[in-house]
C-alpha cells in the first residue's frame, strides 16, 4: 500500500491503464487528459461495425429497438436518432443531493476510459466532447441518487450525458448554466447522437468505479495515518511495541497484518518515550494499542481487495450491447462479414458493490480502534497519570479535547449506520432488470465512511500530539512519530486555553485525505 504512485499531472486514455491515482488527479487536481491515438482507431472501427449491423435491418437491441422491458418493440429507421436522444432525456431522473465537483469529474473520466477500448460502437468525436469537458472544466449537474447499479448507473450517467447534446446543466467556472451555454463558454459545440451512442454513453458503472477509485486513494491514505496515529498513541499512553515484533506476525503471516507491525517499530524507532518504562510493572496493554496490526492489517488487506476490482473495472467494457468484431463470438461463424452486437451483464454492478461494502465495513472498524486509542488519552479512568484529564490544564474550567470526541463518536455511530446495500435487490422494468447490485449506494456510503474515517483519525492524531505536550522534559518520541507530531504542529498550536476546534478537526482530517501525514515521513525518510 506504501508504494502507490504519486498523482499525474496529466493522464491518456487508452482503455487499459486508468488508475485509482490517475483518477483523483483528473478529479481532484484537473490533470490534462487525452485520448490514445490506439483508441481513436478501435472506436472507429467498432462504429463502422454498428453501422454494418443497422444496415443490415436485424433487431438488435439498444441499436434499433426499445430498452428494459421495450426490448421487443422495433424502431424505424429514420427514428434512430431519435430514440438515442429520448434514451438520455427519460433517463436523467435522478434524486438527491447533486455530485460534488469531484465526484463528476471521476464519472466522467472513468467513462472515457471504457469508451476508448472499442467495444461500445461510438464515434471517437463523442468521447472527444466528453474528454475536452475535463479539460475545459465543465461540470454536469449531476443527481446523486438513481442508480441501481443495474444496468449501470443509469440516471447519474444521463444527466452527464444531457450536457454533450447540449441539454441538462453544468458548472463553468462555478456559475450554473444550461447545457448549451455551458459548452460555448467553454469553447465547444453539443453533438447530435448517432445509433447506440446514447446506450454507450450511460450504460455502465462509471459513477460506482469513478467514486470507488477515490475510496481506495482515501482510504490507503487513511490507513497509513491511522498506523501513525497508533503509533503516536502508543507512545503517550506508555504502551510497548513488543506486539510489533516480527517474529510474532511471521507466525500469522498476513500481508497488512506484517506491514502495519512494521509501520508501527519504524515510526517509533530511537524513541526514549518507549524506553523511559520498558521494566514498569504493566503486563500488557489494551486491545485498542496491542492489537493495533491486526486490525489495521485486516483493514489494509480488504481496501487492497476492492484495488484489484477498482483497477480491473476501470479498465473493462461495462455498457450493453457490447460491439465485437466478426467471428469473436461463439453465435457467429468465424468468417462472416457481421459484426456481433451481444447483448449480456457487464454493466451488473456486482464486483464493486460487494468489495465497496465489505472495503467500508473495514474503514468502519479503523474508525472504531482509532476512537478507542482516543478515549484513553482523554478519559480520566484509563489514562495515564501523568496526563491531565482530557488534556487539559485546570480541567473542569476548561474541557480540552472532551468534546472533539463525542464528534469522533458520532461520526463513527454514521459509518455503522449505514447498512450493506449489496444485499439488497428491488426488482424494475417491469421484471425485466429483476436482480440488481446498488452498487453506485455501495459507493456513495463509501464515501461517507472515508469522510468519516479520516476525521475520527485526525481526532486521535490531534489528542496525540496534544499529551505528547505533557511528556516529561528530555523525553523524545520516535523518529516517525515525532515528524507526525511536527506535521500537526506546523497547522494546529497546543491546546493551552479552550477554543473553537471544528476548523482543527477539519485541518487534521485533510492532513489525513490528502496525504500530508505519508509526506511528513517521506521528509523523515521513514515512508514504508
Amino acid at each position: 500500500m506504501s508504494d502507490r504512485p504519486q498523482l499525474p499531472d496529466s493522464v491518456t486514455l487508452d482503455g487499459a491503464s486508468l488508475t485509482p491515482e490517475d483518477v483523483a488527479a483528473v478529479s481532484r487536481h484537473d490533470a490534462s487528459v487525452e485520448l490514445a491515438a490506439e483508441s481513436r482507431e478501435r472506436m472507429r472501427e467498432s462504429r463502422e461495425r454498428v453501422e454494418s449491423v443497422l444496415d443490415s435491418g436485424e433487431p438488435v437491441y439498444g441499436v434499433n429497438t426499445g430498452f428494459g422491458h421495450l426490448v421487443e418493440t422495433h424502431i424505424d429507421r429514420e427514428d434512430i436518432e431519435r430514440l438515442q436522444t429520448n434514451l438520455v432525456r427519460s433517463h436523467a431522473a435522478g434524486a438527491g443531493r447533486e455530485l460534488t465537483r469531484e465526484e463528476v469529474r471521476s464519472m466522467m473520466v472513468s467513462r472515457a476510459n471504457t469508451l476508448a477500448k472499442g467495444f461500445s460502437g461510438i464515434r471517437p468525436s463523442v468521447v472527444d466532447l466528453l474528454v475536452s469537458m475535463l479539460n475545459e472544466g465543465v461540470q454536469p449537474v449531476v443527481r446523486s441518487r438513481g442508480s441501481l447499479g443495474a444496468s449501470g448507473d443509469l440516471a447519474p450517467l444521463a444527466h452527464m450525458a444531457l450536457v454533450l447534446i447540449g441539454e441538462g446543466e453544468a458548472r463553468v467556472d462555478g456559475e450554473r448554466l444550461p447545457g448549451d451555454e455551458a459548452l460555448r463558454a467553454a469553447g465547444l459545440e453539443s453533438v447530435t447522437l448517432a445509433s447506440k451512442e446514447g446506450l454507450a454513453l450511460i450504460n455502465g458503472t462509471q459513477l460506482t468505479v469513478g467514486l470507488a477509485a477515490l475510496f481506495v486513494v482515501d482510504a490507503e491514505r487513511t490507513v497509513e495515518a491511522a498506523d501513525a496515529a497508533g503509533a503516536l498513541t502508543t507512545e503517550v499512553t506508555m504502551g510497548t511495541t513488543a506486539n510489533c515484533d516480527p517474529a510474532i506476525h511471521e507466525v500469522r503471516p498476513h500481508p497488512g497484518q506484517q506491514e502495519s507491525a512494521a509501520t508501527i517499530r519504524r515510526l517509533t524507532a530511537g524513541s526514549t518515550v518507549l524506553e523511559s518504562h520498558k521494566d514498569c510493572e504493566r503486563v500488557q496493554d489494551a486491545y485498542s494499542i496491542r492489537c493495533l496490526p491486526q486490525v489495521h492489517g485486516a483493514v489494509r488487506d480488504a481496501v487492497s481487495h476492492l484495488r484489484e476490482a477498482v483497477e480491473v473495472e476501470l479498465n473493462s467494457v461495462t455498457d450493453n450491447p457490447l460491439v465485437f468484431p466478426a467471428g469473436a463470438v461463439d453465435e457467429r461463424a468465424p468468417g462472416t462479414d457481421a459484426a456481433a452486437v451481444v447483448s449480456a451483464g457487464n454493466f451488473h454492478g456486482e464486483p464493486l458493490a460487494l468489495r465497496l461494502d465489505y472495503a467500508a465495513g473495514a474503514l468502519t472498524e479503523l474508525a472504531a480502534i482509532s476512537e478507542r486509542r482516543t478515549d484513553r488519552m482523554l478519559n480520566p479512568d484509563v489514562q495515564e497519570s501523568y496526563l491531565p484529564p482530557f488534556l487539559t490544564e485546570r480541567s473542569g474550567l476548561r474541557s480540552g479535547y472532551m468534546i472533539a470526541q463525542y464528534t469522533a463518536a458520532a461520526l463513527l455511530n454514521e459509518c455503522r449506520s449505514l447498512g450493506r446495500p449489496s444485499i439488497d435487490s428491488t426488482p424494475v422494468s417491469g421484471g425485466q432488470e429483476d436482480h440488481v447490485s446498488m452498487s453506485g449506494q455501495s459507493a456513495l456510503n463509501a464515501r461517507t465512511v472515508a469522510e468519516n474515517a479520516a476525521t475520527i483519525v485526525g481526532v486521535e492524531l490531534l489528542c496525540g500530539s496534544q499529551a505528547a505536550e505533557f511528556l516529561d522534559e528530555g523525553l523524545e518520541l520516535g523518529t516517525g512519530t515525532g515528524a507526525v507530531r511536527d506535521a500537526i504542529r506546523s497547522v494546529v498550536p497546543p491546546l493551552d486555553e479552550d477554543r473553537r476546534l471544528d476548523g482543527e478537526l477539519e485541518t487534521a482530517a485533510d492532513l489525513v485525505r490528502f496525504g500530508a501525514i505519508r509526506a511528513a515521513l517521506a521528509d523523515a525518510d521513514l515512508a514504508g
